[in-house]
């Protein structure tokens, strides 16, 4: 090996597109030095210089090249330390486009909706989303029964792809069954799912990097708060 190589992560501790390169990079047994960022105090001068464009986190610094965008860093750490654990995405090509799709939709039908619902003023809004929510998670259960063929993650017996991207949410959905006491993931409508759930927040490797429930539910609790006081003054 030549000299040591320089990981940087920049993240939040609470966003769940920060926890996946932290699973991906601990899958990898890769060291790298992570860097907390304030999304509501001023921006880092580093996370502003990395990512000009979107300004957002998770930002992968390998060395100081800046790698953004959640899913792209989880690939880029798979290629890149490919010699190290199982690959996180499959190997067969129509696999690595399943777990493509099923990522895309996650993250741009299914967690907008969950956002909608959680934000929305008013009581017909929230229903509507929160319908689409449920939806989702009835064809997720379906594509966890199809794609993990009766293993116990998406990637079949050791975390892949899909249950990083799908995964990163599971924490934001147990912490709001506790503080809204909603319960979308159902033992009666999504059965594997529930399933899945528990074995992936259960794993080793998430376990050391995702944050807790309650500390989740906990900041859930203050971000309401802080936004029915900016609603009240407005």
């Amino acid at each position: 090996m030549g000299e040591k190589e320089e990981v940087k992560l920049l993240g939040v501790w609470y966003s769940p597109y920060a926890i996946r390169p932290k699973i991906a990079l601990r899958l990898k047994s890769v060291d790298y030095d992570y860097v907390e960022e304030n999304l509501f105090g001023t921006k880092s001068e580093l996370l502003l210089k990395s990512n000009p464009v979107h300004k957002k986190i998770p930002v992968l610094l390998h060395n100081n090249k800046p790698i953004v965008e959640s899913l792209n860093i989880v690939e880029y750490i798979d290629e890149t330390w490919n010699s190290s654990a199982p690959s996180i995405l499959p190997s067969h090509p129509y696999d690595r486009a399943l777990a493509r799709f099923w990522s895309d939709f996650v993250d741009n039908k299914w967690f907008p909706a969950l956002r909608v619902a959680a934000i929305a003023k008013s009581e017909d809004a929230k229903a509507k989303a929160m319908e689409e929510v449920e939806e989702g998670l009835l064809q997720l259960e379906d594509a966890f029964v199809s794609i993990s063929k009766g293993k116990p993650f998406f990637g079949g017996e050791v975390i892949g792809f899909m249950d990083i991207c799908f995964g990163s949410f599971v924490v934001l959905l147990k912490a709001r069954e506790k503080f809204k006491a909603e319960k979308l993931l159902d033992e009666s409508k999504t059965p594997s799912l529930c399933k899945w759930a528990d074995r992936f927040l259960s794993d080793e490797t998430v376990k050391n990097v995702a944050p807790e429930v309650e500390k989740v539910a906990e900041f859930l609790q203050e971000l309401e708060v802080r936004a029915q006081s900016a609603a009240s003054r407005s």
